[in-house]
């Protein structure tokens, strides 16, 4: 495991690591983006995003929150798997119906088509589950501030209608992280400095 801050070096990073490994995913090298809500995970996916698309490697990036709801944070996971993991793997494109919140209430949005890239990226919240540890190229680990701190942070991009739904998130996450241990098994730490 290495750390570092979340900025542009770490992302080149993740991307020549995860083109050293070999793809785990069937023909598909696989970098998951986890950690805590409002700890940055979505802005440093966007940036290894980037890096990766600049290295000239085409690449897709699937985000948890297309899945998840208040009431299934994490027991979506069927879904992906059935409808992007395994399709890829075969060398198929994948899809899936995400997740919409017109007016803070989830309801079934656009289906979205996933062609076979050479790198999935996928982040957010379980993204990098023990349950696929072992097809994970390059797993990375986002801590943000404190939790009162990244609270606010989540609520700033929610809204303040979502604060009490977001309290018990992370009360969620926390027992989610501690017993699927995903920050032990991340290849890398970065702090995003908020």
């Amino acid at each position: 495991m290495w750390r570092s801050r979340a900025d542009g070096a770490a992302a080149d990073q993740v991307v020549r690591e995860a083109l050293r490994r070999p793809p785990g995913l069937g023909p598909v090298r696989l970098i998951t983006v986890d950690g805590p809500s409002g700890a940055g995970k979505s802005t440093f996916a966007d940036l290894v995003f980037a890096r990766t698309r600049a290295a000239g490697v085409e690449a897709r990036l699937v985000r948890t929150d297309d899945f998840a709801t208040w009431e299934r944070p994490v027991q979506w996971w069927p879904r992906l798997r059935s409808g992007v993991l395994e399709p890829l793997s075969r060398g198929v494109p994948g899809r899936y119906r995400r997740v919409e919140w017109p007016e803070g209430v989830p309801v079934d949005g656009a289906v979205v088509e996933v062609a076979v890239p050479d790198v999935l990226l996928l982040e957010g919240v379980s993204s990098g589950r023990r349950s696929i540890a072992d097809r994970i190229g390059v797993s990375v680990w986002v801590e943000g501030a404190d939790p009162a701190a990244r609270l606010e942070r989540a609520v700033a991009r929610d809204g303040e209608s979502s604060r009490t739904e977001l309290v018990r998130w992370q009360e969620f996450e926390r027992g989610w992280f501690a017993s699927d241990r995903t920050r032990e098994r991340a290849d890398l730490v970065v702090h995003s400095g908020e």
